[in-house]
């Protein structure tokens, strides 16, 4: 057959024009050849000429970017045009077919413009990359050549009475419709851009965020198709399999996309709701939610319908190829009527579409289509998600910062709920819109489903439905279950961590007194709480993952039995899976919709909650505030007039204050001048109505120093948050006085009330930062000033220990600081900030004397008073009070007494005289405390120990060792390049046996058999219904005899219904039987992987504890205790909750693809030909995206805890922030801090997009090929007789497409998630102490040790293999009941001797005996048990005090009291709610820190050994106190052995015996007495040295 371009038809005389040229037809078509050949000649070599120049420009600066006027509707006209010029190919070729001889005029043009489509977009983008409109011009002449032509083409046609019912007519006037458009779009950029024609073309810039370079994210600036393809991903994903993705990789936000510009958006649609008439009504949060981001929600539910509905055209698609291949057979001879005009044959459109060819290139292209639009619905609401979320985070920090103090403390508000509100309310509201969409979009898509079903098979399709829809409401109720049990779990699991947090804190408490085991099991009972409803979790999961894989086979088996049952004639091959494919369709939206309505439950809770927390009480609207200002005002403006105070741009409530000031009492001059804060008459209350401080009259003198003293509790502190507004004011008012008249503005008043005053609160509040960074706090950095606050401060040793200096990263994620330490780094801040008022709280409580005098020298009276600036200084050391200019004293709530010293002196000489006596007391301590070898430098070693043999590195990144380790040892590409994309195999192996190997076998195996029974109930189903189409084919004709099953062959055809009976009666049972078996194998995987992943989650978890609690005490030294606790929360909390789903899906979706392509290749092998290409695509795109998305996932983590952290961080330090004014500055980090996090989301969630629609192309390209291999099978007479297999194949060919990406996404998902076994496993090889001992516990006395004699002998002692020894041959022999002191300077080993008695460092030679037992040989716990300590930092935990005390259970009540007494407690208990069951909150918080130390105390009484060491138990209990307790220890342990490791050589100066130690040896002992006789004698010096 000859190509000749008007056909070969001799007898119609193609090439004839005596009609007129244009009456040719052929002619015509060749005219339209014209424009599409003139674009390609004149593009062309522009194209390739720029090219080299143009790609290098597009790749380096994306600022060049521009769009052009009508860009979107240009490409979506394209894209249209594209199409149509598709169908006309198509239409083209089938004709010229149908005429029998080729005629090139009908297609070829079509396949001409086609490829000028194509070519005019890719010259577009390139004209717009380089700015450069002067181009456009040959667009422009093309489409109007084009629109010419086709005109003239439809004329004719209109001529020869071609209508609308011939579908080349209506393909020729949608090109001239299109041509028209495209036209006008060109014309509209010439007239905004004025680039030809006019004198002046308007110059142009790229957007601004395109101008920085900065902004990474390209999403909104790139042109449809790089926006719909995620192609401007590329160089980020792939670049990340050479170096991972950080944090200046990504870049910054778009200006439209960061909180703050969202922030401002919500807060405007919230704040228009507030009207005039109802001001206290509360906005609704869902309306300014729906105001401010109602817009792109609306877009994506657009995307989503239009994906729902293309999504139909898969089964009808299918349906119809399957039927035109049956059809085939029948009607191949029937002739047509051809319509011809102008010589050739017009079709009309159902005729096109009954071409299974034509109907598979349909199928692919509403493939593509539907997952473009879905995966665009997806992105745009996953946008506007991360949009809100920043703005509610920004809402919700705004008004931390406002919360009023009460509300915190007195627990309305607490800490944890705020970090709920944070951590989950915005994230449940974000997860609630990236659903929305589906709210709306699947009842639609369910409705249509059951029309087409209904369409397809009758009646019996709308019973399947009803299965669907009736099961639809026990998936809502399993899914509402597991929310519950989820919320149970998180109670449990929150308690479990806070259990598990306190045995960590106070680990050496509990291994010193031997009570590990007791706090184990009890976090045990925790945990077993937790697994119970971990259990009940589970098996929900795997109902609700039971019921998905369920619903659609007992959908499709109520259908077609009931089919049978209905009509005697079975479904056609063609319906029967036309109707699989759309209950596949159906039963997504069914189960989602559980899901969707869950968010929706959820976000309403979140938003009531969020609605609750925006209304709650703010600081600042009590009337003295206002008083404030307007005596500020009022003081420094008298002189001016009143008139400057009004100010015109001051909110009302001010103006109406400022009128009614003269009629206030005005201060004197003189009184205003030497005050800075004055109260009057005030009553404070936190809140709760009682009064705390009441009847306060007090006045600060400006740049004097003011000390509060008082006792424990009587109001001190409170005072302090008075002053600076924190406290509700009941009545009266604090006046400031104003310095920076000048300095400030007058509009802004509201900061002027008063000025920034330097805080620093008792309880010590750190940043997650630098040391540094605490200190200045934000004030600019002057070297010398810094170098003298820390030397002020005596810092500087404490920051040399430090890994870097003071650039270490201190705080709740950094290194943990002693309480001193971290103390001192606040005064330090209130110090070196530049403001005219202090407020020091305490600041001595947790320093030792030395530390103490020095920062009162230096500090306080030399650094501050030197600047004159104002300061007030609570304290307990009356020994400072004669350096105070102004004393305040406290009883009580109220003030006791107020003026200097000399005025109490004379006035209260009671007072006076008590004051005097305790100072003596405390002068003598002075006196006597051995050379700065205290607490602090305690501390010091504590952190030197944690530095010893641990590289600075690993300190600060969280990253456990080994990991580093691999990092560094090979850092060439290659290899690093292979371990990211390797999958953790051993890692995987190590979780699956840890869950044991049954369950192992038992999820692998039923796995694969559920598998199996699924395609062999489709493929029955394919056997059963091509069986009936051929019945009813040969029962129609004798045409031919079929291939009439066995069991009819043998007897004469027998009439047809009855023989398709018989055949039913042998298809059904077998079709029900593998049903049956189908549900129940899933019901069985779907628990096999849930307990699976239960079992391992209980033997992980419960090796992880017994581990950790054993490990030695060395191990806590070099451990951060927040790496220690992410494994107990984060990680544990994946192993339990998220590796299961995860896996059981990622073996659902690979075995689901696998036995489809398995399924694919056995009906038509030549598929396989095509599945290798395909494969390597596959492979290169999971390879790529996993490393990227584990890159970008991390990044994400790492990016939210600094977020989190920021919020719970400024709750807690809400009054330094504010008293300090510097609120600003933390809402400008919290906005950078959310921008960052939001932009690692943003990058996570395209990424996902990336890798969808690259899969969802592949699983389109998929269903082509199979499509078309069974078509080209079929026509060329392979044996495959049965058009059943056909459709079954399509169906699974289909099914791909949807699970493709969830193999991928997933295994990106369990590697990630396998890093938390991984860290959890390291942990698992830390070695235990060893418990057991040579003795048996049995052999031990019971009431050893009686006397309490202690020998050592030649004792050598280290912390770890590694190091070097702390105790060098130290030798001793303690007489039983004999009083022992141990002193030393730091690093001497003092320390180290007390721990050795309780065996908890590596003694290595030489021994410790008591009571003729060496301890060594002693099972740790009977020693630990039997000895008693009281260490320096005071250790409680949440529990009874009774609990606190004794935790064992073992004594009396009598018993208990007796210690509380003996440790000055006892009134004090007494006066509890609940005496001896009253609750100690967490940490003991609940207690002053002196009162925690003397439960301490108690707690050694209880245990009554006759050996007791104290570590220097002194430290944080004021004069008094220690005075009696000292009494005590020498009363109540008269005849006891009694070690004290002394910091103050005065507390052993009346002991029997004294040991001086020296770097590890013992230097000196003998009687006090006796060595102070050695006048050159260590302990002498020491003595002298206090003197």
């Amino acid at each position: 057959m000859d190509l000749a371009f008007c056909g070969n038809n001799k007898d119609l005389q193609p090439y004839r024009v005596e009609d007129g040229v244009l009456n040719n037809g052929c002619f015509v078509d060749a005219l339209n050849l014209v424009p599409h050949v003139f674009l390609l000649f004149i593009t062309f070599p522009i194209l390739f000429i720029g090219w080299g120049s143009q790609s290098s420009k597009v790749q380096i600066h994306h600022n060049t970017w521009l769009h052009f006027p009508g860009h979107n509707m240009r490409w979506i006209l394209t894209f249209l045009l594209l199409f149509v010029h598709v169908c006309e190919f198509a239409e083209g070729i089938v004709s010229s077919k149908v005429m029998g001889n080729n005629h090139l005029h009908l297609f070829m043009p079509a396949f001409m413009g086609f490829i000028a489509a194509t070519t005019s977009v890719v010259y577009y983008h390139n004209i717009e990359t380089s700015n450069f409109p002067k181009l456009l011009l040959v667009l422009f002449i093309y489409w109007v050549l084009a629109f010419i032509t086709k005109s003239i083409k439809l004329w004719k046609f209109a001529e020869f009475s071609v209508g609308p019912q011939h579908l080349r007519f209506c393909i020729t006037a949608l090109l001239v419709v299109l041509y028209g458009l495209l036209m006008a779009v060109e014309i509209n950029v010439i007239r905004v851009r004025k680039y030809v024609f006019f004198t002046s073309p308007q110059k142009v810039k790229p957007p601004e965020d395109l101008q920085d370079l900065g902004v990474r994210f390209l999403q909104p600036f790139v042109n449809l198709l790089s926006k719909a393809t995620y192609w401007w991903m590329n160089p980020l994903i792939i670049g990340a399999h050479k170096r991972p993705i950080e944090l200046k990789k990504i870049g910054k936000l778009p200006k439209a996309m960061r909180a703050l510009t969202n922030y401002l958006r919500l807060k405007d649609a919230y704040e228009d709701q507030r009207t005039a008439e109802d001001p206290d009504q509360a906005p609704s949060i869902w309306r300014s939610m729906y105001r401010a981001f109602g817009r792109p929600i609306l877009l994506s539910s657009t995307f989503r319908y239009l994906a729902d509905l293309l999504g139909f055209a898969g089964p009808l698609c299918i349906s119809g190829i399957v039927k035109y291949l049956e059809e085939k057979d029948k009607d191949a001879s029937a002739d047509k009527i051809k319509e011809t005009y102008l010589g050739v044959y017009f079709m009309s459109t159902t005729e096109l579409l009954q071409n299974s060819s034509v109907l598979a290139v349909l199928l692919f292209l509403a493939l593509i289509l539907q997952r473009t639009f879905l995966q665009a619905s997806y992105y745009v609401t996953i946008e506007t998600g991360i949009n809100l979320r920043g703005a509610l985070l920004a809402m919700i920090y705004n008004k931390i910062l406002r919360l009023s103090t009460s509300n915190m403390s007195m627990g309305d508000m607490t800490l944890g709920q705020i970090n709920n509100l944070v951590a989950i309310e915005t994230n449940q509201l974000m997860w609630f819109l990236f659903l929305c969409p589906n709210l709306w979009a699947m009842p639609v898509q369910i409705v249509m489903g059951v029309i087409l079903l209904y369409y397809l098979l009758g009646w019996s399709a709308l019973i399947g439905a009803s299965v669907i829809v009736l099961l639809a409401p026990v998936q809502y109720l399993i899914a509402t279950k597991l929310a519950d049990t989820q919320k149970c779990t998180l109670e449990h699991s929150t308690d479990r961590l806070k259990k598990t947090t306190e045995i960590l804190k106070g680990i050496k408490l509990l291994k010193l007194y031997a009570w590990e085991d007791i706090f184990c099991d009890n976090v045990e009972q925790t945990r077993g709480k937790e697994l119970t409803s971990l259990r009940t979790f589970a098996f929900y999961t795997s109902m609700s993952i039971f019921m998905n894989a369920a619903i659609p086979i007992a959908a499709v088996l109520a259908t077609f039995v009931t089919h049978h049952f209905l009509d005697k004639t079975g479904p056609t091959s063609s319906e029967a899976f036309a109707a699989l494919a759309l209950f596949h369709i159906l039963v997504t939206p069914l189960f989602l919709l559980s899901t969707v309505v869950r968010f929706a439950v959820k976000a309403l809770v979140s938003v009531q909650k969020l609605s609750e927390f925006l209304q709650s009480d703010e600081i600042g609207d009590d009337s003295w505030r206002n008083g404030d200002i307007s005596v500020s005002l009022d003081s420094g403006k008298k002189l001016l007039g009143m008139t400057k105070a009004i100010n015109r741009k001051q909110p009302m409530r001010y103006q109406m204050d400022n009128y009614e000031q003269p009629s206030r009492r005005l201060l004197r001059p003189t009184e205003t001048e030497d005050v800075a804060v004055k109260v009057s008459n005030g009553s404070f209350t936190w809140g709760n109505n009682l009064l705390t401080l009441s009847d306060i009259n007090i006045r600060i003198p400006t740049g004097q120093l003011t000390m509060v003293v008082g006792q424990v509790g009587c109001g001190k502190s409170s005072l302090l948050l008075a002053m600076l507004g924190e406290m509700q004011a009941i009545d009266g008012r604090v006046f400031w006085s104003n310095w920076s008249e000048t300095e400030q503005s007058e509009d802004d008043v509201r900061s002027k009330n008063r000025n920034s005053v330097a805080y620093a609160a008792q309880k010590s509040w750190l940043l997650n930062a630098t040391v540094e960074e605490n200190i200045t706090f934000g004030s600019p950095f002057n070297k010398q000033r810094y170098k003298a606050v820390i030397d002020a401060c005596s810092l500087q040793p404490d920051i040399d220990l430090l890994p870097f200096g003071d650039q270490t990263e201190i705080g709740e994620r950094g290194i943990n600081l002693s309480g001193g330490q971290r103390q001192r780094i606040c005064v330090a801040r209130a110090l070196y900030q530049n403001t005219n008022i202090v407020f020091l709280d305490d600041p001595f409580s947790a320093l030792d004397i030395h530390l103490s005098d020095h920062l009162m020298q230096e500090g306080i009276l030399k650094f501050l008073q030197d600047d004159k600036r104002t300061v007030v200084l609570v304290t307990h050391k009356l020994q400072y009070l004669i350096h105070a200019d102004w004393i305040i004293a406290m009883k009580d709530g109220s003030v006791l007494r107020e003026g200097t010293l000399k005025d109490i002196q004379t006035h209260d000489t009671e007072l006076y005289d008590h004051w005097k006596t305790l100072m003596n007391r405390q002068d003598q301590e002075l006196e006597k405390d051995i050379q700065q070898d205290s607490q602090t430098t305690l501390e010091r070693k504590t952190l030197r120990r944690a530095f010893y043999s641990r590289e600075p590195k690993n300190q600060i990144d969280d990253e456990d060792e080994e990991e580093e380790e691999e990092e560094e040892d090979d850092d060439n590409f290659s290899t690093t390049t292979n371990r990211r994309s390797k999958i953790p195999w051993k890692v995987c192996w190590c979780y699956l046996s840890s869950g044991g190997f049954f369950m192992v076998f038992l999820m692998v195996s039923s796995n694969f058999l559920k598998h199996s029974v699924i395609v062999a109930i489709d493929y029955w189903l394919a056997l059963w219904t091509s069986s009936k189409t051929n019945e009813s084919l040969n029962s129609g004709s004798d045409a031919f005899v079929g291939n009439i099953s066995a069991d009819s062959s043998n007897t004469t055809i027998p009439p047809p219904v009855s023989g398709m009976a018989e055949k039913d009666s042998y298809y059904l049972p077998v079709f029900i039987a593998l049903c049956a078996a189908g549900i129940t194998l899933c019901f069985i995987t779907s628990l096999a992987v849930e307990f699976l992943g239960l079992s391992a989650a209980t033997n992980l978890h419960h090796n992880l504890l017994n581990k950790i609690i054993h490990a030695p005490i060395r191990f806590f030294d070099v451990t951060p205790l927040g790496q220690i606790l992410n494994r107990f929360s984060a990680d544990t909390n994946i192993i339990d909750q998220h590796i299961p789903p995860t896996l059981e899906s990622l073996t659902r979706s690979t075995l689901l693809c696998l036995s489809a392509i398995g399924v694919i290749a056995s009906i038509t092998p030549t598929f396989l030909i095509a599945l290798v290409p395909l494969a390597v695509a596959f492979y290169f795109i999971q390879k790529y995206f996993r490393v990227a998305s584990k890159d970008l996932q991390d990044l994400d983590d790492s990016t939210q805890l600094p977020l989190l952290c920021h919020f719970s961080e400024t709750a807690e330090g809400l009054t330094t922030i504010r008293a300090f004014r510097h609120e600003a500055r933390f809402k400008q980090r919290m906005l950078e801090l959310t921008d960052t996090n939001n932009t690692a989301y943003l990058f996570l969630s395209a990424a996902n997009r990336w890798l969808e629609v690259r899969t969802d192309y592949l699983g389109a390209v998929i269903v082509l090929t199979a499509a078309v291999a069974s078509i080209l099978s079929f026509q060329y007479g392979y044996p495959l007789a049965n058009v059943g297999l056909v459709g079954l194949g399509l169906t699974y060919a289909l099914t791909v497409t949807n699970y493709l990406n969830w193999v991928v996404r997933n295994l990106a998902d369990l590697e990630v998630q396998m890093a938390a076994v991984k860290k959890v496993n390291s942990f698992l090889s830390t070695e235990s102490e060893n418990y057991e001992g040579s003795m048996d516990s049995s052999q031990v006395p019971e009431n050893w040790p009686h006397d309490g004699e202690i020998k050592i002998h030649d004792l050598c002692v280290r912390y770890d293999p590694m190091l070097k020894p702390v105790l060098k041959h130290v030798s001793a022999y303690i007489k039983p009941g004999q009083k022992v002191g141990i002193c030393g300077r730091t690093g001497s080993g003092k320390s180290s001797l007390s721990l050795a008695f309780f065996n908890m460092v590596d003694i290595f030679e030489g021994k410790i005996v008591i009571d003729g037992i060496d301890i060594c040989k002693l099972p740790l716990q009977t020693l630990r048990s039997r000895l008693s300590i009281i260490l320096q930092d005071p250790v409680l935990f949440s529990g009874s005090i009774r609990f606190n005390l004794d935790p064992e259970r073992t004594c009396t009540d009598d018993r208990l009291w007796e210690a509380l007494e003996i440790a000055q407690l006892k009134n004090m208990v007494k006066a509890l709610p609940g005496g001896l069951d009253a609750m100690v909150t967490e940490g003991g918080e609940n207690f002053s820190v002196g009162q925690r130390q003397l439960f301490c105390l108690a707690r050694a009484f209880v245990r009554k050994s006759s050996i007791l060491i104290m570590d220097e138990a002194t430290a944080s209990i004021d004069m008094a106190t220690e005075n009696i307790l000292q009494k005590v220890v020498m009363t109540a342990f008269s005849d006891r052995t009694v070690v004290t490791i002394a910091h103050r050589v005065h507390t052993i100066l009346t002991a029997d015996l004294v040991i001086v130690m020296k770097r590890g040896v013992i230097l000196e002992s003998g009687t006090p007495d006796a060595l102070l006789e050695q006048e050159d004698g260590m302990f002498a010096s020491f003595v002298r040295a206090d003197m």
